[in-house]
């Protein structure tokens, strides 16, 4: 493979770290490693990172401090890696921006999946838009910033997003004017491990437009199209990089 993904683990635990790089360079990554934040951004001054398995409890910055600042500055991919496999935590860890979460102990090849996953749907920006490029997408009176993950309104104030409500609008955002059935919107924001029953996506929704301003009963932006899923009515503009 000329150009392998690049990924980074993040753990304190050496046998950990050491049997995730050779599996994950068997499957064709390269993987690099670290033990704590201080490496981890040592690291990522010296390489392209393309995706960061990152694990909570690590010693000084713990995972959940390093995945907020990470994510205040970029919109580098992220799984975080417990040994706590309760739901709060996870929670904790997608509302700080994490694009998934993985509790110990695991199956490399399950890790393995994830990344592809999350990969795929990272990658899913409109044709000709480089993730590295896009900076953020304009939509009517909206701009969501990619790399802060926080809407903007038009006079400057700025709206806060979890985890979850990003990944859901910038899916509708790659694909303005189709229509997403609840089927369709898991896959993309979640790949294989989409539970089919999950009605999560219609609470999102929900926050979404109140966020937006939208009105439930007859909403602008994102509108329900009866027995076939919901829709984003608006022209999207990507901005690049200066």
């Amino acid at each position: 493979m000329d150009n392998p993904t690049q990924i980074l683990v993040v753990d304190d635990d050496r046998e950990i770290r050491t049997l995730l790089a050779d599996y994950l360079d068997g499957n064709g990554f390269r993987t690099f490693t670290a033990s704590n934040g201080v490496e981890m951004r040592k690291m990522l001054d010296t390489a392209r990172i393309d995706l960061i398995v990152l694990d909570l409890t690590l010693p000084g910055e713990d995972g959940l401090t390093l995945c907020r600042n990470l994510r205040a500055q970029s919109s580098l991919p992220v799984i975080m890696l417990t040994a706590r496999g309760e739901p709060l935590d996870r929670i904790l860890g997608l509302e700080m921006g994490a694009d998934d979460y993985l509790a110990k102990p695991f199956e490399p090849r399950e890790l393995f999946a994830r990344i592809r996953s999350v990969l795929r749907r990272t990658n899913a920006l409109p044709p000709n838009m480089a993730l590295s490029e896009a900076h953020s997408m304009l939509f009517d009176d909206w701009r969501l910033d990619l790399m802060a993950r926080h809407l903007v309104m038009q006079d400057g104030t700025v709206v806060a997003l979890s985890g979850a409500e990003f990944r859901l609008l910038k899916v509708f955002l790659e694909h303005p004017n189709r229509v997403l059935n609840r089927d369709q919107l898991l896959e993309l924001t979640r790949g294989r491990d989409a539970d089919p029953f999950d009605r999560s996506v219609d609470i999102q929704i929900s926050r979404l437009r109140q966020k937006l301003g939208d009105d439930a009963r007859t909403p602008r932006v994102i509108k329900t199209v009866r027995n076939e899923g919901y829709v984003l009515s608006a022209t999207v503009t990507i901005e690049s990089r200066q």
